[in-house]
């Protein structure tokens, strides 16, 4: 279909209708109930992407294809955020034209030469054709020494490496149409937000919860975070700053809801009537009080904390015991065998890290003991809390919590 006909089908082609390519993992594992988490991948994207003119997903053999009436090139990183894609690909969509499609791929290879490696003096280069309809009349082989060809015959800095390309051109020959792409995004892998329930993520001012909340999010937790404001003990800025940290998770998943909870009563009681060693855990345990109590307003299963064993003092494994014991929900903790390190890497790479930097104190640094106890039990955390009325200061600390909608649908 070479000629004016086949000019006049790809303008058609490329100014009617924008294609994504998107791929995922694990998701291919999951049997008879594989469908139910391709639905979800797909609700998902179609969240993310947001209300653009005729976007449509379809799932076909092991992938998902994401049309739009638009350029969906100017969102493919947003597609590039959502749980369960492995990878995405602009791609441009034409009929089973042999010249056609050589013509589509080599502007493919233009567009990402100019836009990804400008001014590179080598590019690791491979084509791959993958040829499932059997019956169009050319192999793989032969479009792969075609396209081959040409691109290194225009382009000097493209240099032939099997195993390690950098820029891969490729076209995807189906029953009724090619898919030819030359970028792959990564995506996050994982599962969809959603497929796994809802979970209660104990947010604080700190690194290292909003990377467990973010790993829960990548088991397919759809989040909701419980965070606690000692005004006046601490300002402003803190409770700001927890709404920004909430804000930045919510770019991984279609709906966000924060609760702050008033602590400062809960905290002054502690202060007044309980032994300073056992405050910081006192403190955690009436979070993860409270915490419960909201999650079963909320129907989340689980709590998500950003403990690491051993690293701070609260963090033992008999403080942690003493604290699990006032909890009755399963409490999921993805970082505790990670290292400092390690979660600072992936702050970085997820975005939360300068928001956890900016100076504002959370309220754990209120009232906080010169020598917290290290080895605490829980009976000892029991007849430390006797004295206290825990149901009216859990009751209370629930009843002020301001619920804050971060997205739509929440």
């Amino acid at each position: 279909m070479s000629g004016p006909k086949g000019e006049a089908l790809l303008a058609r082609t490329m100014t009617e209708k924008s294609t994504m390519l998107v791929r995922y993992g694990e998701l291919g594992l999951k049997g008879g109930n594989r469908h139910l988490f391709e639905n979800a991948l797909c609700r998902n994207l179609a969240s993310a992407l947001g209300p653009l003119p005729g976007l449509k997903t379809k799932r076909v053999r092991g992938r998902i294809l994401v049309h739009a009436d638009c350029p969906l090139e100017d969102h493919v990183d947003r597609a590039a955020q959502v749980f369960g894609v492995t990878s995405v690909s602009p791609v441009k969509e034409v009929y089973l034209d042999h010249d056609l499609m050589v013509k589509t791929a080599m502007e493919q290879l233009d567009r990402t030469m100019a836009e990804d490696f400008p001014g590179q003096t080598e590019v690791p280069f491979r084509v791959t054709v993958n040829r499932s309809n059997k019956s169009f009349p050319h192999r793989s082989m032969e479009m792969v020494l075609t396209l081959a060809d040409l691109a290194l015959t225009k382009y000097d800095a493209l240099k032939v490496d099997l195993k390690h390309a950098e820029l891969e051109l490729e076209v995807d020959i189906r029953e009724e149409q090619a898919l030819i792409f030359a970028r792959r995004i990564q995506g996050p892998g994982g599962l969809p937000v959603g497929t796994l329930g809802r979970g209660m993520t104990l947010l604080s001012g700190g690194i290292d919860s909003p990377v467990a909340a973010w790993m829960g999010m990548k088991r397919g937790l759809r989040m909701e975070f419980i965070s606690f404001y000692s005004f006046p003990h601490t300002g402003p800025q803190s409770r700001e700053k927890i709404i920004r940290l909430a804000e930045k998770l919510g770019e991984w998943q279609p709906r966000t809801v924060l609760h702050i909870v008033p602590f400062a009563a809960y905290q002054e009681a502690i202060r007044d009537y309980c032994a300073p060693a056992y405050r910081t855990v006192l403190y955690r345990r009436a979070m993860t009080r409270i915490a419960c109590r909201m999650s079963a307003r909320r129907k989340c299963k689980a709590l998500i904390t950003g403990e690491s064993l051993g690293q701070v003092a609260s963090q033992t494994l008999q403080n942690i015991a003493a604290i699990e014991d006032a909890s009755t929900l399963p409490i999921l903790r993805p970082l505790i065998g990670m290292d400092k390190i390690e979660t600072i890497s992936r702050a970085r790479e997820i975005g939360t890290y300068d928001l956890s930097n900016l100076p504002a104190p959370d309220c754990c640094t209120v009232f906080q003991p010169d020598s917290p106890v290290l080895f605490a039990t829980k009976d000892e955390a029991h007849a430390a809390e006797a004295v206290l009325d825990l149901d009216k200061l859990t009751l209370d600390a629930i009843q002020g919590a301001e619920k804050l909608e971060l997205s739509e649908d929440a």
